[in-house]
């Protein structure tokens, strides 16, 4: 029972965020006709996707205690590698593997540095940003259109869940991923580590963790995500141009917070940045259905948002609701041995 209750406690974040989301979307459904339809939630899945892979992805970053800046230019620079390689005449699947193995090779770059020089994360991954946005202009300072027959066909390409009713396959990608980075974070061994890394580093290391190895993967995953949610933006706008995804990267860390992800580490689900991804659409489509608000309102809301969600993480954190790590770690507690369980303990 008292692990039980210690699980839900260490949720509330993430409750918080799914009342917040259900509390918008039935205030539109009030305000606005025909918000409220299948029609209004699979336009925001469409028109999403790609952020939810990229903020899944920043997610790991940001429970370790890190942070991913460069994640909007990683996807810029996909999407001009591809368009570029794609003008050159290179095979769709060749591209797109090759974007893939970019994005890794970049983001385990960028944990190497972090881990190895023990240089902070916002101070490598703005170099990257940099880095990457300057690979941009290097290929072409002009955008690139994409006329590949394979990259047009998955654009086109629709999944029909009823008669006048689909969603695109970014969203099937883009549930896939959430659902595998899901898994990776609740039951395997690295997501365990990651969350422990958040929650109190140094007894991580004394737990005997692979804490150096777990910080290099998890800034890898992060550029592979990045470069992944590149490949989908490239299907959704068919180009490739280095001012793509500006200030993606504070949208994605938008939706951790909205989310119940702590920025200090330790704390969240991975299913949180899906729900805060979910919540700033509802915000940008209200005010697309309200007509007269410029499109910087949905800036001005999220902000205010995100705000309001660090003020009440800060207080459940501090009245002692929920602790760093506390979640995957009790799951790890409950299904390991006797002797695992003393060492987990000292987290």
């Amino acid at each position: 029972m008292k692990n039980k209750l210690k699980l839900k406690t260490s949720q509330l974040p993430l409750l918080a965020a799914l009342g917040i989301f259900l509390l918008l979307f039935i205030l539109g459904s009030v305000m606005y006709t025909n918000f409220l339809s299948l029609r209004v939630v699979l336009n925001l899945l469409i028109s999403n996707a790609h952020l939810i892979v990229l903020s899944c992805g920043i997610c790991f970053t940001i429970l370790t205690g890190g942070i991913d800046l460069s994640v909007g230019a990683v996807i810029a620079m996909t999407s001009m590698v591809a368009a570029g390689l794609l003008r050159a005449g290179a095979p769709a699947i060749l591209v797109v593997l090759i974007c893939l193995l970019l994005g890794c090779v970049f983001g385990t770059l960028q944990g190497f540095l972090i881990q190895y020089f023990k240089l902070h994360p916002w101070i490598v991954t703005l170099a990257g940003m940099f880095f990457a946005r300057g690979v941009c202009y290097l290929i072409d300072v002009k955008t690139i259109p994409i006329t590949d027959n394979t990259f047009h066909a998955i654009s086109q390409f629709k999944i029909y869940l009823l008669p006048g009713y689909f969603i695109s396959l970014n969203v099937l990608i883009a549930l896939v991923f959430l659902v595998v980075c899901v898994y990776i974070s609740r039951f395997t061994r690295f997501g365990r580590s990651v969350y422990a890394m958040g929650g109190n580093y140094q007894s991580a290391v004394l737990m005997g963790l692979p804490v150096e190895k777990v910080k290099v993967l998890v800034y890898s995953f992060s550029g592979f995500s990045s470069s992944l949610a590149g490949i989908m933006f490239t299907f959704y706008t068919l180009s490739g141009y280095g001012l793509h995804a500006q200030g993606l990267e504070m949208d994605a860390i938008a939706a951790c917070v909205i989310g119940g992800v702590l920025l200090t580490g330790g704390v969240g689900s991975l299913f949180g940045p899906f729900v805060g991804v979910l919540t700033a659409g509802v915000i940008r489509t209200m005010v697309d259905f309200q007509g007269t608000l410029s499109s910087w309102w949905t800036k001005i809301f999220v902000g205010t948002l995100m705000l309001l969600c660090i003020v009440m993480q800060v207080g459940i954190v501090k009245r002692g609701k929920i602790k760093k790590g506390s979640e995957i770690i009790d799951d790890a507690n409950e299904n390991s041995e006797d002797s695992e369980k003393d060492v987990i303990e000292i987290v």
